[in-house]
Parts: structure tokens; C-alpha cells; sequence
């Protein structure tokens, strides 16, 4: 097989089938890189990570210790860890980023309280020479939904911090971990919204009127947030996973 990432797919993980890559999405269909999605919250089988450019691990409500729940998260979490210590490019958002931490052998727990909204992140001064994250504002407004937190790995260099948690981005050799919802656009918060567990969540933090100020917050913020994520993820594909500046 040809091992040229021109050639190769990249593997989206989903948790959940509302929780989709979003505007990470959008950004590989434009430049024509072909991806194949495992929904393994619906029971589908992980593949061969061998097969793929990349690997893109999304977000999920379940923690990564519900291993006797989500019997899924064993075979998961190997598979990251083996891709990872091969030098694999991967790119996990949330769930994603805190399994990364615990593929590692990092300590994920929960948090004080949620982080839930459209919040700061501050990068670090290590994310000034890294090739990702290099050309990004030293201060952003993003999604945060999350209780849950990591201890930053081994070897791991920390990219971003926000005033509730110490740990929102991380980098290992190829692999990226973001805590943050970058990829939520307007229509993708809409719909998270229709989801009745979700807007139970951000009702019990916020209140009865916490689903109507994400959506307007989300979309005060789109034009910046989208801009962002899809800039960050091209540098990754690009830099990291090896795809030319104008594939497909």
C-alpha cells in the first residue's frame, strides 16, 4: 500500500452521532481529503489505524474511566496509544483530547465545576514555535463543554490554559489534544440544542435561559471561532499529517 497521505484517508472517532467534527468537516472537504467516520457509540468496529493519514478523536458526554459502561473506551484508548507511540498524526477535541492524556497514562478526573460556554483561552509562550498553533492569537473566545479534566502527559508540550483550567491544549510529537469546541458552529450549537440531555445540562448551569444565550453567544463569536478552527486544522494537516497546500 501506498503510505503517501495523498493517498490515505483520515479516520474520524465519534462518541456520539450529534457530536460530528463539524467545521473540521468542512475544512476537508474543501481541500478534497476523503475521511471515513466509526461511530462507536453505535456499536461500529475500529478499523486499522494503520489505513489512515490521521486520526481525529471527537468529543462525548461518557468519561474516559466508564470503560465498564462504554466497554468501546478499551479498544479505543489502545489504538490511540499505539498510533501515538508509532508517531501518528492525531488531532482529539474534548474527549479526544482528555482520551490522548489517558492513552499516555495522564490522570483524567473531574473538575471543580463544568466549564460550559463560549469562553477565554490564553495560549502558553510554547505555542509561539509550534506549527499548528504558531500563527493563532494569544487569546481567543471558544466553546467549552466540559466537567472533566487531564494531567498534562509525559514529554507532552502545553499550547493553551484557561482561568478555570489549567489544561486546554497539549502537543506530543504528532498528536494534538484540544479541550475546546472549536468546530461548533451556529447550526451544529442548534442542533445540540434540540438535543434534550444537552439542554438539560446547560439549563441545570445557566438556567431556563442558558440554551438561548449559547446559541446567541456561539453565534456572536462564529466569524472568529470558524475562522480559527479551520486555519489551526489546515496547518495540521498540512504540517503534521503531511497533505499537500492544495490536495483534492
Amino acid at each position: 500500500m501506498d503510505q503517501s497521505p495523498e493517498r490515505r484517508p483520515i479516520l474520524v472517532l465519534q462518541h456520539a452521532g450529534c457530536e460530528p467534527p463539524g467545521v473540521y468537516a468542512d475544512e476537508l472537504l474543501a481541500r478534497g481529503i476523503p475521511f471515513t467516520r466509526v461511530v462507536l457509540s453505535d456499536g461500529e468496529e475500529l478499523p486499522d489505524w494503520r489505513a489512515f493519514a490521521g486520526i481525529v478523536a471527537m468529543g462525548g458526554s461518557m468519561s474516559v474511566n466508564d470503560e465498564s459502561v462504554y466497554p468501546w473506551l478499551v479498544p479505543e484508548k489502545r489504538l490511540i496509544a499505539e498510533a501515538v507511540a508509532a508517531g501518528h498524526p492525531y488531532w482529539g477535541v474534548c474527549l479526544g483530547a482528555q482520551l490522548l492524556a489517558a492513552s499516555l497514562g495522564a490522570r483524567v478526573w473531574t473538575g471543580e465545576r463544568p466549564e460550559l460556554g463560549v469562553l477565554d483561552v490564553q495560549l502558553t509562550p510554547d505555542a509561539a514555535s509550534d506549527p499548528v498553533f504558531a500563527s493563532a492569537p494569544g487569546a481567543f473566545q471558544t466553546l467549552q463543554w466540559h466537567s472533566e479534566t487531564y494531567e498534562l502527559p509525559a514529554g507532552a508540550v502545553q499550547l493553551a490554559r484557561s482561568a478555570s483550567y489549567e489544561q486546554q491544549a497539549f502537543v506530543i510529537d504528532r498528536a494534538y489534544a484540544l479541550q475546546f469546541h472549536l468546530e461548533v458552529d451556529s447550526a451544529l450549537a442548534d442542533e445540540w440544542m434540540r438535543e434534550p440531555v444537552f439542554a438539560a445540562e446547560i439549563e441545570r448551569e445557566h438556567g431556563g435561559g442558558g440554551p438561548s444565550a449559547l446559541l446567541t453567544q456561539v453565534g456572536a463569536a462564529e466569524r472568529e471561532t470558524v475562522a480559527l478552527a479551520r486555519g489551526l486544522f489546515a496547518r495540521w494537516l498540512v504540517d503534521v499529517v503531511g497533505y499537500g497546500e492544495r490536495s483534492g
